[in-house]
């Protein structure tokens, strides 16, 4: 029972895995990220790039609710743009990841907002408006960490980031036509489709492209007649795809791997669905957290308790949706019971759980991401400023007091 709950949560998520592997070549071979590459070089500031990468990712991803399709699609261009201008993979990643869960934690469109705030029984803006309290400090930290990274980078001089363009030039058809295919998957999210659907369907426009934008490309792979054509397309979809350029990182960065370069990291989301099955069935995870709160009182402790509680579920669900719920259920009545505000303990769960689950290795976001954006996690995790900010903030901000009681308490206090 508890690996058939467990895999309810997880399976959606391979589905959508194997879809950002055909987006990642399909969007790499059709030229729109070498497109982004070479638009972003000319255009971006180097030195405040981290910034702007940070910054732009959350504004897509409270668009969209979605952090994943965000570091799937524009977060991947930035992490090709950052590495030819010079920067660290790992700080790119984490300014992008940072952006990312940003939004997907104060959207109103995002799911895991949504799921907080009904399991902990908060209206759904009350429950952002709570979330602002930690998420501004966290965010304002992160940027500053951004940015004077990003002042104290040497980055590319003007005529290496010229050279880089020229190779990308002579190998791909650069042209702002290309801009077409991330347009069509921004109008699809901004509907509301599907995360699956969206990034089905922009595989098949990024796909379309190969062979409209870039000819000597699809030649190259094998593409002539339709028969050809349809088995070329299946090998992008499904193998991986080098391209040579004359420069050693530029041909890693362009090089893909579609569905097969994601299937290690698919075997490590179904063992983690295993064994958050197990725990979850067993019933070890609700002894371990009654346990737990069983004395909790002060609002002090239910927060850093709920704190270390959304760590331990993120690392043994190994999912993100299970974490909040369990947390939710589990912690629902302690905080009732001391007449600490529901909204604080949504906070807690979404600046605990939400944002850290990227950070654990083998938790469904962090495998995700880490091969998303080429980068492991433990290399990333130092950098993503804002993810281990927010729960600190939550455990600062609870120190103070602030905000943490309900009015009933208070004005007991007051006649007493």
């Amino acid at each position: 029972m508890g690996i058939a709950k467990s895999a309810g949560q997880i399976i959606p998520a391979v589905i959508i895995l194997f879809f950002i592997g055909t987006i990642s070549a399909t969007w790499m071979l059709s030229g729109v990220v070498p497109a982004l590459i070479d638009y972003g070089l000319a255009i971006l500031n180097p030195n405040f790039f981290l910034i702007t990468t940070c910054v732009v990712c959350a504004v897509v991803s409270v668009v969209t609710g979605t952090s994943w399709t965000t570091i799937a699609t524009i977060g991947v261009a930035f992490m090709g743009i950052g590495t030819v201008m010079g920067y660290s993979p790992a700080w790119v990643a984490g300014a992008v990841i940072s952006g990312a869960y940003f939004g997907d934690k104060v959207s109103p469109l995002s799911d895991t907002t949504v799921l907080a705030a009904s399991t902990t029984g908060v209206e759904l803006f009350t429950h952002i408006r709570f979330l602002l309290i930690t998420t501004i400090p966290a965010m304002t930290i992160a940027l500053a960490v951004y940015g004077i990274a990003g002042l104290s980078t040497d980055t590319v001089s003007g005529e290496n980031a010229l050279h880089i363009r020229e190779l990308i030039q002579s190998r791909f058809n650069i042209t702002p036509w290309l801009l077409v295919i991330p347009a069509l998957s921004a109008v699809m999210i901004a509907l509301r489709w599907r995360t699956d659907v969206v990034l089905a369907l922009s595989s098949v426009a990024g796909l379309a492209g190969i062979f409209i934008f870039q000819p000597e490309i699809a030649q190259m792979l094998g593409a002539g007649s339709f028969a050809d054509s349809a088995i070329a397309s299946l090998k992008i979809l499904a193998t991986s795809t080098e391209i040579s350029t004359g420069d050693a990182t530029l041909d890693s960065l362009i090089s893909t791997s579609g569905i097969e370069g994601m299937l290690p990291t698919v075997y490590l989301v179904l063992s983690a669905m295993i064994f958050g099955g197990v725990m979850i069935g067993s019933g070890m995870l609700s002894t371990i957290t009654r346990t737990i709160t069983h004395r909790l009182r002060s609002p002090r402790n239910l927060v850093g308790a709920t704190v270390g509680s959304g760590l331990f579920l993120n690392a043994c669900t190994a999912d993100q949706y299970l974490s909040i719920i369990i947390g939710a259920n589990v912690y629902r009545s302690t905080y009732k019971r001391a007449n600490v505000k529901p909204q604080l303990l949504g906070r807690t769960l979404e600046d605990s759980v939400s944002v850290t689950s990227v950070l654990i290795p083998w938790n469904s976001c962090g495998i995700t991401q880490s091969a998303v954006l080429g980068v492991a996690t433990l290399a990333y995790l130092p950098f993503c400023v804002f993810n281990y900010m927010s729960p600190l903030m939550s455990l600062i901000i609870a120190w103070t007091g602030w905000k943490v009681r309900l009015p009933e308490q208070k004005n007991a206090h007051a006649v007493a």
